[in-house]
């Protein structure tokens, strides 16, 4: 219930909308209320003495309630729409711009699939409990305790029935409660895998087909679809009880005060208008109760939606700036000192241990290691993606953690191992690099990262629409818009995470020569090639999450056996492949 007060916080200017349906409703139903009493004067004066006028009297009064019941009514819709929507509105922003703020580590707490549920479906119960719930929220206990207590002005002796019906709809609604509670949650954990599960066969859909594994994909997803199906059939099985439950207290009930009521119409204590108007509040009170135990069945499911959506709002951001951190990153020079790293502090293994390393301001470093040496794992340390867990991390002779987080990332420029463009055009992927960038200033660096050649020969150029993650797009050609867009940051630190994997070796030649005319910048290179790293100033060649060996492609070909068997293996291959290499 915490949970949700919270979320209700973010109604903000929505909470007027909110406030003014809450008063539609209870007017509304002061409206419905008041009929049965008109009627109940009809009958036992107007039809008794045979008073057309006072009949017709009491008729208009009655049209006059209904019609403002409907207005109200309509109004109320109006208003709790616009508080439903715009609350949804609220919350969907509130969780996004807090994704945008997690770091890596809080990112690896949640998967993708289930974020976008809590974002989405989750946000969509808690609409759908304020658009659907709201107004029986508030008519359900208004028309409760005011036809309770007009049905003891009427007669206190029937009345009596409510008496007895309560307790026992309030012990089957505490059953249903108790009961679907837990089985919301799992259910909203279902749609989670069934998101999953859809999300991971779309974006791999290519190689779905390639392998031919279209049944194998179809099967999968059929047996998370039939899960969910069976949750949801299990769940609102216990949901809908709430319903024969109460139809069979409301008809029993009716049963018994007519039992009663004609017996003291004969014994001359109750009038048959008094009786028909007690019977319409005996409806109004028990479609009250209903509404109730369907608001209740709502705020169980909302409760789960909420909680899940707040633990999204409330994850403690792993990474933060500091107050008063330092904004200008004055050289590129980057320090390793005894830096040890794992991903979660409860692990027993650490993915980096006791990294010493010295790069100076404008070297071109290369890394090298197999599988799993935790190359990609060290260079995220340095523009802060993930903190170190032991020992200190430099830029610029400054501890990382010292920096603004925006200055020391505008700092440092990663073109990531996977390429990741966007829907929209080649322009709008490139000013990421730089808003303020005129055409001029794209193509340079776009000829830098040797991305001009193919751009020239589409018709739209750096108009040309990219489709999602840009599937119309060769590997290679991605790699090249990739780095174009990293060179357009300007950075002191330029780290390329086996970014030319997918280009031949005429162009990533290409591009080493437009890296070193780039004398002020720090380029750390990370590559499965020999060939893009036997030029560099310094190898660093990584094993097991530790630096086995530094130096020169000379020194360590002459010195380290790891180096010189990977360097052995490579040529042979390329021996053997009569020393091309494809695209």
């Amino acid at each position: 219930m915490q949970d949700l007060k919270r979320l209700i916080g973010y109604l903000g200017p929505y909470k007027k909308d909110l406030i003014f349906g809450t008063l539609l409703v209870t007017v509304e139903t002061a409206f419905e209320l008041a009929i049965p009493m008109l009627m109940a004067d009809l009958i036992d004066v107007g039809v008794k003495n045979s008073d057309m006028s006072y009949i017709l009297h009491k008729g208009v009064l009655m049209g006059i309630c209904a019609l403002l019941a409907l207005i109200t009514g309509l109004l109320y819709a109006r208003y709790a729409a616009r508080a439903a929507y715009g609350w949804g509105a609220q919350l969907r922003r509130a969780q996004y711009e807090r994704v945008q703020d997690y770091a890596f580590t809080n990112l690896d707490r949640f998967e993708t699939s289930s974020l976008i549920t809590r974002i989405t479906t989750d946000v969509t119960v808690l609409q759908n409990a304020i658009n659907g719930g709201f107004r029986p929220m508030v008519r359900g206990p208004v028309l409760l305790i005011m036809g309770v207590a007009l049905s003891f002005w009427m007669n206190p002796i029937l009345a009596l029935v409510f008496v007895i019906c309560a307790p026992i709809l309030g012990a089957v609604l505490f059953w249903i409660i108790r009961k679907i509670s837990p089985m919301y949650r799992r259910l909203q954990k279902v749609v989670d895998n069934l998101n999953n599960t859809v999300q991971e066969g779309l974006v791999a859909i290519r190689a779905v087909k390639a392998f031919v594994r279209g049944e194998y994909e179809e099967e999968k997803f059929n047996s998370v679809n039939e899960e969910l199906t069976q949750t949801s059939q299990i769940t609102f099985s216990h949901a809908v009880l709430n319903m024969p439950a109460f139809q069979l207290i409301l008809y029993s009930a009716i049963i018994f005060i007519m039992w009663f009521g004609g017996g003291m119409i004969l014994d001359g204590t109750l009038t048959v208008g008094d009786l028909t108007g007690f019977l319409s509040y005996v409806f109004q009170i028990m479609n009250a109760m209903m509404m109730i135990s369907n608001v209740f069945l709502l705020l169980t499911r909302s409760l789960a939606s909420a909680h899940r959506i707040a633990e999204v709002l409330d994850e403690p951001i792993a990474l933060s700036s500091p107050e008063d951190g330092l904004r200008e990153v004055p050289d590129g020079d980057v320090t390793f000192d005894n830096v040890s790293f794992k991903y979660d502090v409860s692990a027993g293994h650490y993915a980096l241990y006791n990294v010493n390393l010295d790069i100076r301001a404008g070297q071109t470093v290369g890394i090298l290691g197999g599988t799993g040496s935790a190359k990609s794992t060290l260079v995220q340390l340095i523009p802060r993606l993930y903190d170190a867990t032991e020992g200190v991390v430099r830029v610029g002779g400054r501890d990382v953690k010292d920096y603004d987080l925006h200055a020391l990332r505008d700092a440092v420029g990663i073109v990531l191992q996977k390429n990741v463009l966007f829907s929209g055009t080649v322009r709008e992927n490139l000013l990421w690099g730089d808003p303020d960038a005129d055409d001029q200033t794209l193509w340079e660096a776009c000829r830098a990262a040797c991305a001009d050649e193919f751009l020239r020969r589409m018709p739209k150029g750096l108009d040309t629409v990219l489709e999602q993650g840009g599937v119309n797009l060769s590997g290679g050609q991605k790699q090249r818009l990739c780095i174009a867009r990293t060179l357009l940051k300007r950075p002191k630190i330029l780290i390329f995470d086996d970014s030319t994997s997918a280009v031949d070796t005429a162009i990533e030649s290409d591009i080493r020569r437009s890296l070193a005319d780039m004398k002020n910048v720090t380029k750390i290179i990370i590559a499965q090639r020999l060939t893009s790293l036997m030029h560099t100033d310094s190898i660093i060649v990584m094993d097991d999450g530790g630096v086995h060996a530094q130096g020169t492609h000379e020194y360590l070909l002459e010195h380290d056996d790891i180096y010189r068997e990977i360097y052995e293996s490579q040529t042979k291959r390329g021996r053997d492949d009569g020393g091309k290499t494809a695209d």
